[in-house]
């Protein structure tokens, strides 16, 4: 697997790489129901802090997920977190660089950000909005800080492709704040950005690996329990507060990423009464695994293809 996770890099040139019981015969006692058990609820098996980098222009950030401690997590790429009121911080953003073989995820919480791409789509996230990117066979795009002083908080997310959806058409789902659903579950406040819960169905569709992508807000003391696919990777990404994860209680805080161990269930109590955390989780695509800079493909042929095809000016032909 060749992994070099960041935009900054490909700029800068670098190539790395259930069962029912039978009731008694007649005349015998039923026995009675045995009650349900709550499903396994997962462990934490990794706590890591989000590591400080400098991406695109000049971007302070921190990466929780791509970065040397934690490269993949199939098929879950990257996480960046971009957190800062000085301005000199984020300013510079992203000017236009490629993009083939995954999706790019852009979750903004407080700030605005401007996108514009090779295939003429545009727009502005604000706060509470999503953009799910699919940049299939390639695209190239821009994302650009839209403010000149305050907050600018928001966080992308890379996911992978399988081999079959690698090279399908550019697609933009810009999805406004009040188009994302928001549940009540047992007390806590869910945004359902992807994924199905308490029957609301998430505002980013028809994804290749099916995700569930939550913003969890139990409360001060409040307990989140959901069931989670057991087949499912899974991780934590704290935004605010802190939480103790699972029944053996393991703390996780803002700024960290939590990687959960097996299970069917997942459960979460707030200690403070700002904490607020992503619930991300999809199945593994099971596929090699070849990325370089922008571009995330199986073999580094297709890699080279890609560069290629991006220097020649044919990266978004067809």
């Amino acid at each position: 697997m060749a992994i070099a996770s960041s935009r900054r890099t490909f700029l800068l040139g670098a190539q790395a790489t259930v069962t029912l019981g039978l009731l008694g015969c007649r005349g015998e006692s039923a026995a009675p129901p045995a009650k349900a058990e709550k499903p396994e609820a997962r462990g934490v098996t990794r706590v890591l802090a989000a590591a400080p980098t400098i991406e695109g222009a000049g971007v302070h950030l921190r990466r929780a997920l791509g970065g040397r401690a934690l490269s993949v997590l199939d098929p879950f790429l990257l996480l960046d977190e971009m957190r800062s009121d000085h301005r000199e911080d984020y300013e510079r953003g992203f000017p236009d660089h490629p993009h083939r073989g995954f999706e790019t995820v852009t979750y903004m919480l407080e700030g605005a950000m401007e996108h514009r791409d090779s295939v003429g789509n545009r727009g502005l996230l604000g706060p509470g909005t999503a953009q799910w990117m699919t940049a299939g066979k390639g695209i190239i795009h821009s994302e650009m800080p839209r403010q000149k002083e305050g907050t600018l908080f928001g966080l992308q997310l890379w996911v992978n492709l399988p081999r079959a959806k690698k090279r399908v058409a550019p697609r933009y789902q810009d999805i406004a704040a009040r188009d994302i659903p928001e549940v009540s579950v047992a007390g806590s406040r869910v945004r359902v950005v992807a994924g199905t819960i308490a029957g609301a169905v998430g505002a980013a569709r028809d994804i290749a690996v099916a995700p569930t992508f939550l913003d969890i807000t139990p409360g001060a003391g409040g307990v989140f329990q959901e069931e989670l696919d057991p087949a499912a990777n899974a991780f934590l990404f704290v935004l605010d507060g802190r939480f103790l994860v699972g029944e053996e209680g393991a703390s996780v805080g803002a700024a960290e990423l939590a990687v959960l161990g097996p299970g069917a269930s997942v459960r979460l109590q707030a200690t403070s009464a700002d904490a607020r955390v992503l619930l991300l989780a999809a199945r593994p695509i099971g596929e090699p695994i070849a990325r370089r800079g922008p571009f995330v493909m199986n073999t580094e042929a297709e890699l080279d293809e890609a560069f290629a095809d991006y220097r020649a000016g044919r990266l978004t032909d067809g």
